[in-house]
């Protein structure tokens, strides 16, 4: 793999020449395990953004936060130099990746309901409007209970569609619908859209001239010259929409979310018989992080050419590449089911276990092929708890992430057959299916 530099540190005040070490640390450690703190780190940090909308709604675990702590401390420098340990708790990380994601499950399903299956409308209606983007249920639900009784729709954005699925939302008729696909169409959809707009956590860009007086940020998301919404009052977020005036309405289309464990566990014997007939050959979870990238295109066409006896699980931004595609159904089982946002990546392991309880397989042993694009810190978290589940032969791009040097590659092939994409769509699924 070819690297401009083969490791970067400047967190000490004995860094090379005062800028940064690039070749090995004055303090001794060598470019592995300084990747390795890089990536510990970067796992840390989905794990908090889990922990975090845990946290929102009053689950705690203290072993998580407790971990925490330790992963920190580690990657301070001159304290751990150990490639193997650090490894390990990499792996230990991804324990703790899957406690925290099924927390935040848990917690969501407690406060909203088990998703169900439904269709949402995508496109304008007309009334004023508010769109909500970001991953934060407790916000959008806390905005929806405050404009109940006005004719304000409120539409999701982004990760926010999931939301659409839970019936402790979906209650709610202000909740109108779904403006827009991944986090990096926001600024286009805001300048589109004459709505006050809501960010509730990451994945919000710095606001442009066009919106920015009529965006509004909360929590832990913040933005230059932008408002900041406190304890939950969206009193001034509801006068900005009712003085922007009515949107245009438009021509609609629809896409289906909610697709919970639950829900595709209720199919369990319709799919076991599929599968025994040979009607469904395999599984495929195609998801992980979208971007502004013709590299990922590789997503959409990967979808699309599937055989038609495979059945496709997504989740996360990286479905909408090819979330509005209709891929029919397998008697009765729809060919393309969506799980939710990347803060439900759970889902899709709670499905593969069940599966591997219905066939009587191991995880391994399952006709099942996960396919993970890369963006940014929770698709680390993510990939450590596949690991940790002992997942193996997965598929990985479009391009791997920096901190992946040779060594870590190596690691990550070896022990457990990782296969970067190819960005050739036809040749990588020919491989897969044995072709």
């Amino acid at each position: 793999m070819a690297n401009d530099l083969d490791m970067f540190c400047y967190q000490c005040s004995q860094t090379a020449k005062g800028t940064g070490c690039t070749v090995s640390g004055v303090c001794g450690k060598n470019a592995t395990v300084a990747r390795l703190q890089d990536n510990l780190i970067f796992t840390l940090k989905g794990i908090s953004a889990y922990n975090y909308n845990a946290n929102v709604l009053g689950k705690k675990d203290p072993e998580i936060d407790a971990f925490l702590t330790k992963g920190l401390y580690t990657t301070l420098t001159n304290v751990n130099f150990d490639a193997q340990d650090l490894v390990g708790l990499a792996l230990e990380a991804g324990k703790v990746s899957v406690d925290v994601m099924r927390l935040l499950k848990d917690a969501h399903i407690e406060a909203y309901g088990e998703p169900q299956p439904v269709e949402v409308k995508v496109g304008a209606q007309e009334g004023p409007a508010i769109i909500v983007t970001g991953h934060d249920l407790k916000a959008l639900e806390e905005l929806l209970k405050q404009v109940e009784g006005t004719d304000i729709k409120v539409y999701t954005h982004s990760e926010m569609l999931p939301a659409h699925g839970y019936p402790g939302l979906n209650k709610y008729e202000n909740l109108a619908g779904q403006l827009g696909g991944a986090w990096h169409d926001q600024r286009a959809i805001f300048k589109k859209y004459n709505a006050a707009i809501v960010g509730t956590s990451n994945c919000v860009l710095p606001a442009h001239e066009d919106y920015k007086q009529r965006m509004f940020t909360m929590d832990v998301a913040k933005l230059e010259d932008v408002k900041t919404i406190e304890n939950y009052d969206f009193s001034e977020v509801i006068e900005c929409a009712k003085s922007l005036g009515s949107l245009e309405a438009e021509e609609l289309t629809t896409v289906t979310t909610g697709w919970s464990a639950g829900a595709v566990i209720e199919h369990a014997d319709a799919i076991k018989k599929l599968v025994l007939e040979g009607k469904i050959s395999r599984f495929f979870v195609v998801g992980g992080c979208d971007k502004a990238s013709k590299q990922n295109n590789y997503y959409r066409e990967f979808v699309q050419n599937l055989p038609e006896d495979t059945v496709i699980l997504t989740l996360a931004c990286g479905k909408f590449k090819f979330n509005d595609l209709d891929l029919g159904d397998i008697e009765g089982i729809p060919r393309l089911l969506d799980l939710g946002q990347c803060n439900d990546t759970i889902v899709a392991v709670d499905i593969a276990l069940a599966l591997c309880e219905l066939f009587d397989m191991e995880l391994n042993e399952l006709p099942l092929t996960i396919v993970l694009s890369w963006m940014e810190q929770k698709a680390a978290a993510v990939l450590w708890a596949l690991l940790y589940l002992g997942k193996t032969d997965m598929w990985n791009g479009p391009v791997l992430p920096a901190w992946c040097n040779e060594d870590i590659l190596n690691v990550l092939v070896g022990n457990y057959n990782l296969t970067p994409t190819s960005g050739n769509a036809l040749v990588d699924i020919k491989k897969i299916m044995g072709e």
